[in-house]
């Protein structure tokens, strides 16, 4: 289907005429935004060096279903305000640049945990992260300060 299709189908029309649906989604997508962001942002820091006296494992167990919630929060509000102005998104450079950030971040949040993650006990209290996990933490927050940002331009134009 078009993204013009998508826009003029039953749930575009609706949720772009209705006095409550996009604002209701809106607001749902940045409430995700905020639990996925902060989530992402406490085991990032983690990660960097900060507060080396908590356990990485831990404080991923802790964070990471708070980061799920988010993200499913997100991806139906986000399909929402999709479908009421797709043609408009899908022209948009930016929005194409936020899509393949988002699976940057995907790609670099695998990695990490096939790879550096699974050899934490090393360095999970006290220890100094390797560089892996610093580099995995430091590229999780460029991309999603970028991604928070690509967001925000969109909603202005």
């Amino acid at each position: 289907m078009s993204a013009g299709g998508i826009e003029a189908s039953a749930v575009g029309e609706a949720i772009r005429q209705s006095l409550w649906l996009f604002p209701a989604a809106k607001a749902l997508h940045l409430g995700g935004v905020a639990l996925l962001f902060c989530s992402i942002a406490l085991l990032d820091l983690r990660l960097l060096g900060f507060r080396r006296q908590l356990s990485a494992r831990r404080l991923a167990g802790r964070v990471l279903p708070w980061t799920f919630l988010g993200f499913a929060l997100i991806v139906p509000s986000g399909l929402a305000m999709f479908a009421a102005y797709a043609s408009d998104l899908v022209a948009h450079p930016l929005f194409a640049l936020k899509m393949g950030l988002i699976a940057a971040a995907g790609v670099n949040a695998a990695v990490f945990h096939a790879g550096v993650f699974r050899r934490c006990e090393s360095w999970d209290v006290h220890a100094p992260p390797p560089a892996a996990a610093r580099a995995a933490g430091a590229l999780s927050l460029a991309i999603w300060i970028s991604v928070i940002a690509c967001g925000r331009l969109l909603a202005q134009r």
